[in-house]
Formats: structure tokens, C-alpha cells, sequence
């Protein structure tokens, strides 16, 4: 009995087909059964009833312990002893049971217990379309030559399918191209070749790469593939080819030996030995350049074998071969130009032509010193040059024509100032970076005679001792003049207009080149105190300068008057009388004593003392007063007659002096006094002189003192404390015996008065110039008087 069952539930249709063979004679082996079931069904498929098959009851199968028995393959089914149902227990693989045979199936053994009874199942596994077709080799390396004729074939490898029948290979295909085709013969298996069609050329292609298809009959069909490389084999039919025919290259001067400069390319299409290119320098035309570079055989690299400079050469032309590696070499030529870029390596280059190492110091603005020029063995904008003058003087560049200039003046020039310029004159060129080059040029200013003979001052002061011996030197004038060589030499002389009484000729004369003024007369203060001239200072220029000074001479007094005494005590030999009453008090005024000194300043101060007996203390003088009182009163014991001898000395060094005798008689009463004075001589004509010197005394020192106040008013108003630093302030110093000494910068005077008598006295020095410093002399309420040093130093005043 046979049958096919379809199970719809199943995952995939599975047909089973059942071929129950019964036979009549039961012993051992009851019956047989077969089955087929597909490769690679899922497990739990059903492959058949085997209870239903073998007509054995359900129920019985499990008490009658009813078993699968596979012998020692796997066990591929299993019963369900509920239903009878037999079905795959593992994977069941065609090809690994029976390889490539084309039936394949196995068998197993059914037993049942209690009786004994076996059935003999044969499973027939049908082949399905699992496996593609496969080759040995997923690549195939094939090598013709490119010379090879048309119609010649080649053998390929065979694919393999696992699967037999149908669904074994079938066909083959190849990959379209227009060199190749497949050639196949049909026997057991198929057999494929390919097979040339169109010649080849290996430059045109050297690889043909071409992909060869398996399918197998299968549904659906399956496939394989296999990649065929063909190589074209090479002969030596074409020459190196550049791959430019004019090659251009740049490189900078200067470069490292060793450089590469460029790589020339030319390419053999043939392969092997006949695609070996070798470089080399054309022997036609063969210069220095040749000397200069080199190329690699191999690699087409040119490169420097020495310095390249651009001032030397701009450009190089060099013609290149390329030949292959046979013995018969195919040679092609090119053409190789270098251009050499420049570097900025050379500095400007700085020339000078002098047209004058001096200038006059009054040459006008634009006058030409020198020329300049500049340059730069660089191109380009590493051979553009700036000049320009780096340092601040008064002189600049102006542009002639390119790189060429003129120094000239530009500002006013002053030797004293300035007696030489360095210039420094610097070139920069444009190149990155720059280079510049300084030159320093000298230029000497000469002098010309711009500049006066100076004198220190406008003013000079001379002080000259009184009774100086003649022919000394009493001044050294000296002027300076900022010029040099004879613009500078000074010569000296008087001016004329002379506003002296006396003739300056013969007073003083001048040494025309020391400048050393010479007395020649010595000077006497009471006849001249001062005059006044002007010295002339003359330099060697062409045309001649000159300046003035003004010179005053202040002759400064010497003591060398002795006091003169003035009337009523005047006659010399005389004794003089005066009276005074017994009953006079102390402080009674006796006399006054007057006297003049011809001298000035301190020389004139006089001073009056007593010299009296030893041990007579009733009178007394005032020192500065000259006037005589008594000390006390009278008494019995005192002498009725007094001799008096009045000493009066000056102030100077050494100090001369004068006497007076005065006897002074004491009466008892008044009247006797006035009798005295009618028996004293007077001389009306002496006394009304004496009088008018007083009145005008009186006015000029009230008159000088009332101008001093105002000038010192003014002075306190206008100037700051730095002009009171050149004169002293005025000073007025009084006294307690009402003596008055007043001194101010541009006038002195001493004034002295008396507060206590009848007869006051007025003694006035005037000083008409700047005073020298000298002595102040106060007199003080004691009669004495103390000295403070204004007088002149000795070192100022020439002897």
C-alpha cells in the first residue's frame, strides 16, 4: 500500500510518501514500511503514522513499549506513543548523509514488546536546493601576452554543487567584455573555457579583470562566482613619454647645495624591464648649466650641485632625455627651464662724492655738498633703494635722477654751535627682510666772522687807591669772541668823546693785546674821586666787529689828611679860654670843639678825647659831639683854671690827629662869664661862613633823606628779594647821643647830630658810585664807637 499524506498545518508542506509492503509470511520482521521526507525540514515534522501503518492499536504501543531504534546513527525521528505520529527529531542534511549520491535514505528498526515484533522503516530524504554552486577558488590568474592570437582558449576552474539532479549546475556566465567569451562542452559535468575574441594591448589595458557565474537549476536558483584575473604580458613596443613637453621651474638663489628642484615624470606604458625609465642631461647644447645641476636616473629629481646666483644667471634651459631598460633602448626628449628667483642678499651700495669737505657757516639754504648715489645688485623689489639721511641735522637729500642724489643745505648753520656734522646717510632697499648699509659722511663748518668781541658786562667797576704808583696795572679788561683763528683775535683801545676834565691820555693807557689798563699818573681822592671812559674791543674779521665796555675808576681815599680844627679854636699856637660859674651842675656845657677832615668816608670820622692831668676828673668830651661838660659840680678844692688839651683824631689807618688847647677858668658869677666873652676874640667873616655850611648841610642831608625813604619805598614795591641780592638795602642807624648814620646801595652818608647843645653840629660823606664794601661806624651813648668791615677788600683794589 502506498500513499501520499499532505499535512496543511505544518510550517511547510511536507509530502510524505508511504509504500507499505506486507508480506504474507510474518516472522521476525513482521512488515516494512517506507518513507520520504525533505532535507532540512524543521524538527517536529510529521513524517507519518506509524500505528496506522502497521495496524497496531494506539492504546498498545506504550504498555508494549513500542521504540525507534536507529542503530548507531543519530536518531533523526521519534514516535509519539500517544498517537503513533512519527516524527524528525534533529536535523536531517542530505548532503552530509549521502554526499553527492544521487539517491539518498536511510533506515530504522520499529520494535514492539509482549510478542516481539520489529518493522523495518526505510526514510528516503529528497534533495532540496540548499547549497550554491561554489569553485575551488574564488580567483583565477591567467597570463597572455599581448601578442596572442584570436580563437585561442583557456581552461577555467569547474564549479561544484552539493545538491545532485537538478538542482546541480546548470550553466555558466561571464561578465561582459570585449575581449573574451565562454566556451562550454556538456558531458558528466560541464566544462568551460575562455576563449580570445579581440586582441589585446597591454598599454591600453594590462589587467582584465572579469567575474565567471555558476547558476545551478534549482528553484529558486542559486549561484556561484569566481573572479578571473587576466594579465596582459608586455613586449617593448613603445618609448618613455613625458608628461610635459616644456617643464618650468623656480628656485630661489642661494639655496642649500643638494636642493630638489623638480621632479621630471615620463612613464614607459610597456611593463617590466621594457617600463624601466632612466633620466639623463641631453649631451646636445651641453653647457655650464650642466655643471651647475644634476638629475637622479631613476627618480627625474634635478637638484643644484653648487650655489645658484641670481646676480650671475637668471635662467638655465637644459634639455632632459628619458630612454627604457633593453638593450635597445626607445629614447624621448623634453626641455627643462630655470628660472633663478632673486633673494634679497646684497645690501645698497653707498657712494659719495664730496664737492667740499667744508661749508661756511653763512652758506645759504640748497647749497650743494656733496653728491650721492646708491645701488643694489638684487632685482626687483629687493633692488629698489630708499635713502634718507638717519640722524637730526640740518642738511638733507635731494632726488637728481634714480639713485642719484645732492646733499645740500637745509637749515642755518652756526660754528660755535655746531663745528662739525656727522651725516649719516642710510640706504634701505624694499626686500623682505630689508637690507640697508649706512655711510657717515664729515662735514666741517667753516668759520666766518659773525660774532662781536663779548665783554663780560656792559659795566666795569675799577677801584684804585689814592697816591697808587704810577704805571701799575689797576685792570685787566677782557673780551671773548666765539669765532675761531683771526675772525677771534682781539685788540682793545679807548674810545674817544672822553667827559672828564682831565684828558684820559694822561691819566691811563691801554695795552691793545692784553687789554691791561696802566696808570699813568697816581690819583689823589680829594682833587678826583672817579671818572668814567669807554674801551673799545676790535676783532681781526673781514669786514672787522666790535663791542664796548664801560669802565668807571673809582679812586678810594686815603687817610693822608690830618683833622683841621675850625674856628673860634683855630689859630694855630693860641690858648684858648673858657669860663663856666662856680655853681655850674654837672652836665654844664663848656665848649665845643669843631673840626673837618679832607678825607672821606671813615678817614673823615673824627673822634675828640681829653688828655688832662693825672687825676682830674671834672670835665668830659664827647667823643663824637666834641663838646666839653663837667662831670659833676664844683667844689673848694677844685683849681679856679683848668688847661685843657683836646685831642682829635680820624678814623683811618694809621690815625692822624690834631690838638687844641683850651684853658677853661671857673668865675663866680655870670657877669664875669659875659666879661669873658667880650675878651674872646671873634672873627664875624668865619663865623657867617660856618653858619651857611651848616644850613646847607641841613637841607642836603633832609632832602637825601626824604629821595631814600622813596627809592626805599619803591624798591620794596618793584623788586623781587633776587635784585636787593646786588645792592645792600638802605639802613639808617641812630644813636643815643643823637648821631645818625645812614647808608643805602648807590649812596652813603653819615650824619651826625648832638640833642643836647646849643651849637649843633652836621657832618655829611657823600659817596657818588656804588660804594665798595667798607667800615659803618656807630657811636654809641658811651662815647665809644665800634667798626663794621664795608670798606673795599684789599685783593679788589689795585695798588
Amino acid at each position: 500500500m502506498s500513499g501520499i499524506i499532505h499535512f496543511p498545518s505544518m510550517r511547510s508542506s511536507v509530502w510524505i510518501y508511504l509504500l507499505v509492503v506486507l508480506d504474507c509470511y510474518w516472522e521476525a520482521v513482521s512488515g516494512q514500511l517506507s518513507y520520504s521526507v525533505s532535507e532540512e525540514v524543521n524538527l517536529g515534522t510529521v513524517v507519518g503514522n506509524v500505528a496506522k501503518d502497521l495496524n497496531i492499536n494506539v492504546q498498545e504501543l506504550e504498555p508494549r513499549m513500542f521504540q525507534i531504534v536507529s542503530g548507531s546513527q543519530r536518531k533523526y525521528l521519534e514516535v509519539n506513543l500517544k498517537t503513533g505520529v512519527l516524527y524528525v527529531n534533529e536535523r536531517i542534511d542530505r548532503e552530509e548523509l549521502c554526499g553527492d549520491e544521487a539517491k539518498c535514505s536511510f533506515s530504522v528498526e520499529a520494535v514492539l514488546n509482549d510478542p516481539l515484533k520489529m518493522y523495518r522503516i526505510e526514510i528516503i530524504v529528497l534533495d532540496v536546493n540548499d547549497n550554491s554552486p561554489t569553485f575551488l577558488s574564488t580567483s583565477q590568474m591567467i597570463d597572455i601576452s599581448e601578442n596572442t592570437a584570436i580563437g585561442t582558449k583557456f581552461p577555467l576552474h569547474p564549479a561544484d554543487d552539493a545538491d545532485v539532479g537538478k538542482n546541480t549546475v546548470s550553466v555558466y556566465k561571464l561578465s561582459p567584455n570585449e575581449h573574451f567569451s565562454l566556451s562550454t562542452h556538456k558531458g558528466e559535468s560541464i566544462t568551460v573555457e575562455l576563449q580570445l575574441q579581440k586582441l589585446l594591448d597591454r598599454e591600453k589595458q594590462s589587467v582584465i579583470h572579469l567575474i565567471l557565474t555558476a547558476i545551478d537549476g534549482g528553484t529558486p536558483a542559486k549561484s556561484g562566482s569566481m573572479t578571473i584575473t587576466v594579465n596582459v604580458l608586455d613586449i617593448n613596443d613603445n618609448a618613455p613619454v613625458f608628461s610635459q613637453t616644456l617643464y618650468k621651474a623656480r628656485v630661489y638663489e642661494n639655496v642649500q647645495t643638494g636642493t630638489s628642484i623638480i621632479t621630471l615624470n615620463a612613464t614607459d606604458v610597456d611593463a617590466g624591464q621594457n617600463g624601466q625609465v632612466f633620466y639623463s642631461f641631453s649631451k646636445v647644447g651641453k653647457g655650464k648649466q650642466t655643471d651647475l645641476f644634476a638629475i637622479d636616473e631613476k627618480t627625474g629629481t634635478v637638484t643644484n650641485k653648487k650655489n645658484i646666483d641670481y646676480e650671475e644667471n637668471i635662467a638655465f634651459e637644459i634639455r632632459v632625455q628619458a630612454s627604457d631598460g633593453p638593450s635597445s633602448p626607445l629614447i624621448s626628449h623634453t626641455k627643462l627651464l630655470i628660472e633663478v628667483l632673486d633673494v634679497n642678499d646684497n645690501s645698497p651700495e653707498i657712494t659719495v662724492t664730496s664737492l667740499s669737505n667744508k661749508v661756511k657757516e653763512d652758506a645759504s639754504i640748497g647749497t650743494a655738498i656733496a653728491l650721492v648715489s646708491v645701488s643694489d645688485r638684487d632685482g626687483g623689489k629687493n633692488g629698489v633703494v630708499n635713502c634718507r639721511i638717519s640722524n637730526n641735522v640740518p642738511f638733507k637729500l635731494e632726488s637728481n635722477y634714480k639713485n642719484y642724489y645732492s646733499l645740500v643745505v637745509d637749515g642755518p648753520l652756526d660754528r660755535e654751535k655746531t663745528s662739525q656734522y656727522n651725516i649719516s646717510i642710510t640706504a634701505v632697499d624694499e626686500g623682505n627682510p630689508p637690507l640697508s648699509s649706512t655711510s657717515v659722511i664729515d662735514v666741517h663748518v667753516s668759520d666766518v666772522n659773525d660774532n662781536p668781541p663779548s665783554f663780560p658786562g656792559s659795566t666795569i667797576n675799577v677801584y684804585v687807591n689814592e697816591n697808587s704808583p704810577v704805571g701799575a696795572t689797576i685792570k685787566s679788561v677782557t673780551a671773548t669772541d666765539a669765532d675761531v683763528n683771526q675772525n677771534s683775535q682781539v685788540t682793545y683801545s679807548f674810545l674817544q668823546g672822553n667827559t672828564n676834565s682831565l684828558p684820559l691820555s694822561t691819566m691811563i693807557n691801554i695795552n691793545s693785546e692784553t687789554g691791561d689798563i696802566i696808570s699813568l699818573q697816581s690819583f689823589n681822592y680829594e682833587e678826583l674821586k672817579t671818572f668814567q671812559f669807554k674801551v673799545q674791543a676790535t676783532d681781526s674779521g673781514v669786514p672787522p666787529l666790535s663791542s664796548n665796555v664801560t669802565v668807571n675808576v673809582l679812586v678810594l681815599d686815603e687817610n693822608d689828611n690830618s683833622p683841621a680844627i675850625l674856628p673860634p679854636y683855630s689859630e694855630h699856637g693860641s690858648v684858648n679860654s673858657e669860663s663856666i660859674p662856680y655853681s655850674a651842675e654837672a652836665g654844664y656845657f663848656v665848649a665845643k670843639i669843631r673840626a673837618v677832615d679832607a678825607d672821606s668816608g671813615y678817614n673823615a670820622l673824627l673822634s675828640y678825647h681829653l688828655s688832662e692831668p693825672r687825676g682830674n676828673n671834672l670835665f668830659r668830651i664827647g667823643t663824637s659831639s666834641g663838646e666839653i661838660r663837667t662831670k659833676r659840680r664844683m667844689s673848694d678844692n677844685d683849681l679856679k683854671s683848668h688847661p685843657l688839651v683836646v685831642l682829635v683824631c680820624d678814623n683811618g689807618e694809621p690815625s692822624l690827629s690834631a690838638t687844641v688847647s683850651i684853658e677853661v677858668v671857673v668865675v663866680e658869677n655870670t657877669a664875669d662869664i659875659q666879661t669873658q666873652f667880650r675878651h674872646v676874640p671873634i672873627k664875624e667873616e668865619s663865623f657867617s661862613d660856618l653858619n651857611l655850611y651848616l644850613l646847607i648841610a641841613i637841607v642836603s642831608v633832609s632832602v637825601i633823606f626824604l629821595l631814600s625813604l622813596i627809592t626805599l619805598m619803591a624798591v620794596k614795591c618793584h623788586r623781587t628779594d633776587g635784585t636787593f641780592s646786588r645792592y645792600s638795602a638802605p639802613m639808617i642807624t641812630t644813636h643815643p647821643d643823637g648821631s645818625w648814620s645812614y647808608s643805602k646801595s648807590t649812596q652813603q652818608y653819615d650824619v651826625c647830630f648832638s640833642s643836647d647843645t646849643l651849637k649843633s653840629d652836621v657832618v655829611v660823606f657823600p659817596a657818588p658810585f656804588p660804594p665798595a664794601d667798607g667800615d659803618l661806624i656807630s657811636i654809641n651813648g658811651g662815647d665809644t664807637f665800634t667798626r663794621t668791615q664795608t670798606l673795599p677788600n684789599k685783593e679788589k683794589v689795585r695798588q
